[in-house]
């Protein structure tokens, strides 16, 4: 493994171990050039994913762009790391589990909105708003008031 602060190529691996949901392995490096630490994960990859873009354009699945994404709307919330890290393990999961080599962005959009909104409220509307493009105020109103609807089974009730 190449150090990402100096470049070179021989690391050490000082220590090893599964993270909590056992998706992953994680290492603990040290290089021998500048003595520098840092970690990797190691996670097993059932199949590669591409990703169908609204736009029609295919792009490889890329896992560091979810968790981004998922770490933003979570950003300044009281959730452990270990909660998102596993949420974005069982997203990835569902996915590679489908059978399916081509995912819609929507499916994972979707799969992102579903277990945000089980994880925190708050990370779940903000996901909302870039997912679904709110313009204005209102918008977030609409969407909350949406929600509220749905855990009282109001649904589809004007």
């Amino acid at each position: 493994m190449r150090c990402p602060f100096c470049s070179n190529e021989d690391t050490q691996v000082k220590d090893s171990r599964p993270t909590e949901d056992g998706a992953a392995i994680r290492r603990r490096r040290l290089c021998d050039k500048c003595g520098s630490r840092f970690t990797t994960f190691e996670r097993v990859q059932l199949r590669e994913l591409i990703v169908l873009k609204r736009s029609g354009r295919r792009a490889p699945f890329d896992r560091d762009k979810l968790a981004r994404s998922v770490m933003i709307a979570l950003r300044k919330r009281p959730i452990e790391p270990d909660q998102i890290e596993q949420m974005i393990s069982g997203i990835v999961r569902k996915l590679e589990s489908q059978g399916e080599t081509e995912v819609q962005s929507e499916t994972i959009g979707d799969m992102v909105m579903e277990a945000l909104a089980q994880l925190d409220p708050v990370g779940y509307v903000r996901y909302a708003s870039v997912y679904q493009d709110f313009q204005e105020t209102s918008d977030f109103a609409k969407f909350i008031e949406e929600g509220r609807k749905k855990k009282r089974g109001e649904v589809g009730v004007d």
